[in-house]
């Protein structure tokens, strides 16, 4: 869009032109989303959230005098929409997070479906792409939910969205000193969660190697394998199942787990990808249905050829999302 549609666009939308509106808007709609969906963990909750930021960028576009940009007055929506939800909810955690299962109900992280342009988009150069996907990997999102909302917030929107400080601190109705405050305490603790350093240089997912380990994965598991499954992970492998609050660390304690649960399972299994990484749809057989259902998402982080973690997501609603079927032939 030229500088003079994009005038032409704002003046129409202003009017009450919502064709004009949604082309103003419409192509921020997947960074805006994956924005929330970082500030607040759950694709469910940036659904709400994007769909407030519309009505209030709606109800507020007359005032809009076009100081700065379309996108920025967006992201300034988006991310007040956001701090409130944080405020009122609270933060996402995985199971990892907690020293013991919880005696209450847990708002739990939610995995993102790596169908979003911005994943896909195979144009930028690859470094690029790493980076947008270690910006979206469980570990980071995880980490991101342990700061105040605040600290959040000029994180991403520094380090992610690509603001500089003094315009952070203006999206934010702030000083650039706090906001660099604020950094250094985000910086420091999202280093200590996620050991401190810059894992982008990870195999893509779609890279020979990542392929194979995750080949391996799935047909252990439809084998009931268990050495060929245990012989991909790593010595410090943990492995986690929200909404359950239990979670195993270490290659022993994952074996005894898998023998006395999993392994004495019938599967099928889908490969898909969630969160920049590699994902596998798990289908548990039932005799009753005479079908595999849907029952488990597993999302594998992959280091060097062998597995760190599987976070298991024991939802089979969570299939639909991913594109997905609810059931498989036996």
């Amino acid at each position: 869009m030229t500088y003079d549609q994009h005038v032409a666009s704002l003046i129409a939308a202003q009017s009450g032109d919502d064709r004009a509106f949604a082309e103003l808007t419409g192509r921020y709609a997947v960074e805006l989303h994956t924005h929330c969906y970082r500030m607040l963990g759950s694709v469910h909750d940036a659904d709400e959230a994007l769909q407030d930021v519309w009505f209030r960028a709606w109800r507020g576009l007359g005032g809009f005098t076009g100081r700065g940009t379309v996108r920025g007055w967006l992201y300034r929506i988006a991310t007040n929409v956001c701090l409130t939800m944080i405020e009122q909810r609270g933060r996402r955690m995985l199971p990892i997070d907690l020293s013991s299962p919880p005696v209450t109900e847990t708002a739990w992280l939610e995995p993102y479906p790596d169908t979003v342009p911005l994943l896909l988009d195979n144009r930028s150069d690859p470094h690029e792409r790493a980076e947008r996907r270690e910006h979206l990997t469980l570990a980071f999102v995880a980490a991101l939910q342990h700061l105040p909302g605040n600290e959040r917030a000029a994180l991403l929107l520094r380090e992610v969205v690509g603001y500089s400080a003094s315009e952070v601190a203006d999206l934010m109705d702030t000083s650039v000193a706090a906001v660099n405050s604020a950094l250094q305490r985000a910086r420091r603790m999202v280093g200590e969660r996620i050991g401190g350093g810059n894992s982008a240089a990870r195999p893509a997912p779609q890279d020979k190697q990542l392929a194979q380990v995750v080949d391996a994965y799935v047909d252990a598991m439809e084998r009931a394998d268990l050495a060929a499954l245990v012989g991909l992970l790593t010595d410090d492998v943990t492995w986690s199942m929200p909404p359950m609050g239990s979670w195993f660390r270490g290659r022993d304690a994952v074996t005894a787990f898998l023998a006395d649960g999993p392994m004495r399972h019938k599967w099928r299994h889908l490969v898909t990808a969630a969160n920049g990484q590699p994902a596998v749809g798990c289908y548990v057989w039932s005799p009753e249905e005479c079908c595999f259902l849907a029952q488990v998402l597993d999302v594998l982080t992959v280091d060097d050829g062998a597995i760190t973690a599987v976070t298991s997501f024991v939802d089979g609603a969570l299939m639909s999302r991913f594109g997905l079927p609810a059931t498989l032939d036996g």
